[in-house]
């Protein structure tokens, strides 16, 4: 199996969207309030795009997509976030999660983000154990109805 971490291609954020909806919603139950979500983040990210500030990274493995994660700027000139973290259910347990999460840590440092940023959900238990071995703290969190359900949303930062 030969695993290939690349820039995205023309489709690709497409069927990223549509993946995570589905995955979210079987795996979940989300609605389809996330998918508006993912593609708010999305089309922010192809809108406002800046080379020199931001990345993302498309898995393919073996030519399939299996996963995700993007890289984009904070809300302030030194801060990073990682955003839209996945990985399909066939590629988990391979390492690619950790390798995406790698990947987007190592930019923000060559960038010169001095930390980096991300809010998740406390259910995405094995994106959390990720972050958690990566350094990431939690810093806060609070409770919201988002996708219809009752959710614990997380802030998590890494010190770069």
């Amino acid at each position: 199996m030969a695993l290939v971490l690349r820039p995205p291609k023309p489709g690709d954020l497409g069927w990223i969207l549509h993946r995570q909806a589905a995955l979210y919603h079987q795996e979940y139950g989300w609605d389809w309030r996330f998918e508006g979500l993912a593609a708010d983040i999305l089309g922010k990210f192809v809108a406002e795009f800046e080379p020199q500030r931001e990345a993302a990274w498309v898995a393919e493995l073996d030519g399939a997509i299996v996963g995700s994660v993007f890289l984009v700027q904070g809300d302030a000139p030194d801060i990073g976030k990682l955003r839209l973290l996945y990985v399909e259910p066939s590629a988990r347990g391979l390492g690619i999660g950790a390798q995406l999460v790698d990947a987007c840590i190592a930019r923000a440092r060559e960038i010169g983000y001095r930390r980096l940023v991300l809010w998740t959900n406390d259910i995405l238990t094995t994106a959390r154990r990720i972050y958690l071995a990566r350094g990431f703290v939690l810093e806060a969190q609070e409770r919201h109805h988002s996708f219809g359900h009752d959710l614990v949303g997380q802030f998590w930062k890494l010190e770069l």
